[in-house]
């Protein structure tokens, strides 16, 4: 029965180890499920906290990290249906023209399967090893997309911004998807404008259940959208659930409740939840699904 809202399960990056047979059977676990995308965090480096007293970042160099483009090729080459979702790639810490051709190959290699959810980040550990500029990341984010869907729609383009110069040159192969859907992640008011302005959707973490807050906000994102000349309907709106925060029987009485609110998509994460094996993330995933299936009977 089709619940009206797509689910997903969230990859345990920070849990999941480093066996390939591990994260097969999780992978394929989920789209036997019949989950509409996984979706993969992203962190490039973490840093030592050793000598970093005032540290209050949720992830470190003891975390786990899989590199979002390189894990979803292998996933693409084992999986035929499920959608690949970015949550975040942290855009502004990356050269633009690269990721956009990383993009455009995964989604060529996957037959057009890759939703790119895009954000600013909160780690100024990763902007300095990677040579970007932490302070103008928010602004130059936007005119990375404008690269990036000038790049996936032309076999060529000349492209003279703020921060890119590109002279008579494009990617090959482009993309199926022409251009790329892009969600954002962030909840501050300069992101929700842009969103409304210049994104296909929302990724939003650390909402605090389907309520006003979060009425209000969909809201807003939604008169952003009117007051660009856009539609509502074409805005796609996720939330994460989390089994750390709450019981799998609450989680999915929930479901119905974003989709009222507005939500279009919504993640299960498993991680923190306490499970000892992949194993046990893949049952949780299983009666998540399964109660709102039974709820909707």
């Amino acid at each position: 029965m089709n619940v009206g809202i797509k689910l997903g399960a969230v990859f345990p990056q920070t849990e999941i180890g480093t066996n390939p047979l591990a994260i097969r059977e999780y992978v394929l676990a989920v789209e036997q499920l019949g989950f509409d995308y996984i979706l993969a965090f992203d962190h490039v480096l973490g840093a030592d906290i050793s000598n970093r007293k005032n540290w209050d970042g949720p992830y470190t160099k003891e975390h786990s990290f899989y590199e979002p483009f390189v894990l979803f090729a292998y996933i693409a080459s084992i999986t035929s249906n499920i959608e690949l979702a970015t949550g975040i790639i942290i855009l502004p810490q990356r050269q633009t023209a690269l990721v956009a051709k990383q993009a455009a190959t995964l989604d060529l290699l996957s037959n057009g399967r890759l939703r790119l959810g895009i954000g600013i980040g909160w780690n100024p550990v990763e902007y300095e090893a990677l040579g970007e500029d932490f302070s103008n990341r928010g602004i130059r984010s936007e005119e990375q997309v404008d690269v990036m869907r000038a790049l996936w729609t032309n076999e060529t383009i000349n492209y003279e911004g703020t921060w890119h110069n590109i002279s008579d040159a494009g990617i090959n192969p482009l993309p199926i998807q022409k251009p790329i859907p892009i969600w954002f992640g962030g909840k501050s008011e300069k992101v929700l404008e842009r969103i409304g302005r210049i994104g296909d959707g929302w990724i939003a973490s650390g909402l605090n259940g389907p309520n006003q807050e979060s009425s209000l906000i969909f809201e807003k994102i939604h008169e952003y959208t009117k007051k660009a000349g856009r539609k509502p309907a074409d805005i796609g709106l996720e939330t994460w659930l989390s089994a750390k925060q709450a019981p799998l029987e609450l989680l999915a009485d929930q479901v119905l409740e974003w989709q009222e609110v507005g939500a279009t998509h919504i993640g299960l994460t498993t991680m923190g939840a306490g499970y000892s094996n992949i194993k046990e993330h893949i049952l949780a995933l299983e009666h998540f699904k399964s109660m709102i299936y039974s709820n909707r009977l």
